[in-house]
This record gives structure tokens, sequence and C-alpha cells, in this order.
């Protein structure tokens, strides 16, 4: 397999088809690519990242964003970005799983880090 090929993911695919809470796919120097499945009623929880900016890309599913002291609506398609030390949370208001992947400006986890649930993630932070 080639280095542009091992680069070019088929990144929506790899989003729907993901059941993790969190997966890491790539870390770089300066960013970070994870894939993230919150189950139905589930939640990314409520945090502040600081001296990290996330770009939270939505492919399957719905729910509410709140950013900062505002609420959206969010589907397939949208886009959520949340500068650094804005507190947020994400939540799955629909049925079926809300499906994304995001970006972490500088990385935020560690190389491969994997969590099955919510409940994995909070226990190791």
């Amino acid at each position: 397999m080639s280095e542009a090929e091992k680069l070019t993911l088929h990144i929506v695919d790899l989003a729907r088809g993901n059941d993790e809470f969190r997966k890491v796919l790539w870390t770089g120097d300066k960013t970070q690519l994870v894939l993230m499945a919150i189950p139905e009623g589930g939640e990314i929880g409520g945090e502040v990242h600081e001296g990290h900016d996330q770009l939270l890309y939505f492919v399957a599913g719905s729910g509410v964003a709140r950013i900062g002291d505002v609420e959206t609506d969010i589907s397939d398609g949208d886009v959520s970005i949340v500068p650094s030390g804005k507190f947020h949370n994400f939540r799955n208001t629909g049925s079926g799983m809300l499906k994304l992947f995001t970006t972490y400006s500088p990385p935020e986890h560690e190389p491969g880090t994997e969590h099955a649930t919510k409940a994995q993630a909070d226990a190791d932070e």
C-alpha cells in the first residue's frame, strides 16, 4: 500500500461503520482524526478543551449541539466548530446512533486510543 493510500481514507464510510464511542484513527504533530458513535439518549459529555480547537462532522443520526450557551439541532451533513476554551456537549436525540468524525488541533488523545463506551472513556481520564 502506498503512503498516499494510507493517508487517504473513506472517512464517511469509516464513521458510519464505527460503533465505538471513541476511536483514534490518526495522530500527527498538530492534528488528530477520531471516529465517534453516540448511542440513543447518550452524549459526549460537557467539556472544555483548553488549547485545542475541535471540528465535529456528523455523518448519521440526529441530536443537539451545545456550544457555549447556544443549542442547535444537528444531523448528518452538519459540522460543529468548537474553539479552544469553549464549553460544549453533543447529545443524541434521535433513533439509532449519532455518528461522526472529529478533528482536534493539536491532538487531544493518545495515539491509538479506543473506547467502546463513554463509561470506558470516562474511566480512562
